[in-house]
């Protein structure tokens, strides 16, 4: 009780000075002769509507395409804009960068990893990433570990299916599925989420997911580092996320690198996993591998199944889309003969017969672009600057684009944009057709362009073909409606209950 007295007298000071700050900030502003994006709030407006952040900026994306929200530490710039977007991410690539305000926010949960860092650190990950991406074994091995998750997914599903009356939440099961696929193809390491994980591996996801959250926070919360000073409020949750992640990893590290160094040189464990392979290019620093291995997990497990999450919420909301989807999947892979396992069905489901499916890769881009997994993509000016639009920026300001916006902008995608209608990515023969990267911002563009999007969308196609191939989907209940979370990914807010049915007599596990 004595400490909480000065340290509200601490906050409610700096909260008058910071408003001071802000007006003084927004009067210069107008007697500046350069041209400055509209003023469309200030943080204490975004942190008021913290839970509707998203909408908020929509909104303000609809009406003024990049707008400034007003800061007391820097400028922060918001845009939705293809043009400004392909400025930043290609044209001035130079320009615009992670910085050391986004690193500060980012750094306990992702270390130098390759989505905290800029410059030379950056290039010599991106370079090494993208040959051990490229590889053979590796994308062999990934495609096989999804498909090994498919199916024991499928089997779940299949027993919920006996019984009409059973809902289960799709979304845990989704994140298990991930987690375990993800762990498998990044360190070599079986959690069995799907099988029953043990109490290690639970503690470990569940402090991964908040630290995921709580992170996010400070990027709305200007007050984070006293609250980390002081080790208060989510910042002491965070501290504690993080040392529990830090303790499982560098475990794992450790019996990898044991299990490698114990192995003979043509061991397939040189040759399979991400950690393996990091692991003959650097095996003595355990902090690099940490950062390496953990902005992966981060790219690979929420991103895919918070996609798999929307996507079968939105074919539930469009059950004429869902069963057109299931007949194309049909199609391609030729089952006639009956059905008896989910086993059955994905030993027909390969690489050539995902990418006959011009409909589903459809259906999936539509779901990314109303629900990209990184809704809010920051950026540091370096420098000040003038963007395509006339609109001046300046050094140390926050730009930031905004995919979830971007994806319901009329002026972008038409009057329609609201609408969930994969036909938009279909050319007149039914082909599917790519968009602009920097009108499609889902996988970023120009140099920091995704490294995983074929990664991302293999495991998507591989998931969807075969458990839409073997079930219907139906939410609990019709009329329900869901939204997100806030967090750095666009999570669904609470539980997806769904109700699932066989289309085949399945009787095998």
């Amino acid at each position: 009780m004595e400490l909480s007295n000065p340290i509200v007298t601490i906050f409610s000071i700096l909260l008058v000075l910071l408003i001071s700050i802000c007006i003084h900030n927004l009067k210069k502003q107008k007697k500046d002769a350069k041209k400055y994006h509209p003023f469309g709030g200030t943080v204490f407006d975004m942190l008021k509507n913290y839970g509707q952040l998203h909408h908020y900026m929509t909104d303000h994306a609809a009406k003024y395409k990049t707008y400034r929200i007003f800061s007391p530490f820097h400028g922060e710039v918001y845009t939705a804009d293809p043009v400004n977007v392909e400025y930043m991410l290609k044209t001035n690539f130079q320009n615009y960068g992670k910085g050391t305000y986004s690193r500060s926010i980012i750094k306990e949960l992702l270390g130098d990893g390759i989505f905290a860092v800029d410059g030379t650190s950056w290039q010599q990950q991106r370079r090494v990433s993208s040959r051990e991406f490229s590889t053979k074994i590796l994308r062999d091995f990934s495609s096989a570990t999804f498909k090994e998750c498919a199916i024991k997914l499928g089997n779940i599903f299949s027993e919920a299916a006996k019984s009409s009356n059973q809902i289960i939440d799709i979304n845990d099961w989704f994140m298990k599925a991930t987690t375990d696929s993800i762990f498998k193809v990044g360190f070599g390491v079986d959690l069995n989420n799907l099988s029953g994980a043990t109490e290690e591996n639970l503690k470990f996801m569940r402090a991964f997911d908040d630290a995921n959250t709580l992170t996010y926070e400070r990027f709305v919360d200007i007050t984070w580092k006293i609250k980390k000073f002081f080790n208060i409020g989510f910042e002491a949750e965070l501290k504690k996320n993080i040392k529990v992640i830090d303790e499982f990893v560098y475990k794992v590290i450790r019996t990898k690198t044991e299990q490698m160094h114990n192995s003979k040189d043509d061991s397939p464990l040189k040759k399979q996993d991400i950690l393996s392979r990091f692991i003959q290019i650097n095996d003595r620093d355990q902090k690099y591998l940490r950062d390496i291995i953990l902005n992966f997990v981060l790219a690979g497990k929420d991103p895919i199944a918070i996609t798999m999450s929307w996507f079968i919420y939105m074919l539930c909301k469009h059950p004429e889309i869902q069963e057109k989807i299931a007949k194309e999947i049909q199609e391609a892979t030729e089952i006639n003969e009956k059905i008896t396992s989910v086993a059955d069905f994905a030993a027909n489901v390969n690489e050539d017969i995902i990418n006959k499916m011009q409909y589903l890769q459809a259906a999936l881009s539509e779901t990314i672009r109303l629900y990209p997994a990184l809704p809010v993509d920051p950026k540091i000016c370096f420098a000040d600057d003038v963007l395509p639009d006339g609109c001046n920026v300046k050094k140390g300001d926050l730009v930031a684009y905004l995919p979830y916006a971007m994806g319901r902008m009329k002026f972008i995608w038409g009057d329609d944009a609201l609408e969930f209608k994969p036909t938009r990515w279909l050319d007149h023969n039914g082909y599917f057709r790519s968009e602009s990267p920097f009108k499609f911002t889902a996988f970023q563009a120009g140099p920091r362009t995704c490294l995983g999007q074929d990664f991302a969308y293999r495991q998507l196609k591989i998931f969807s073909s075969i458990l839409l191939g073997c079930f219907q989907f139906r939410l609990s209940d019709e009329k329900d409606e869901y939204t997100y979370r806030m967090s750095i990914n666009i999570h669904v807010d609470r539980p997806l209950q769904v109700r699932v049915f066989n289309r085949y007599g399945l009787t095998d596990p």
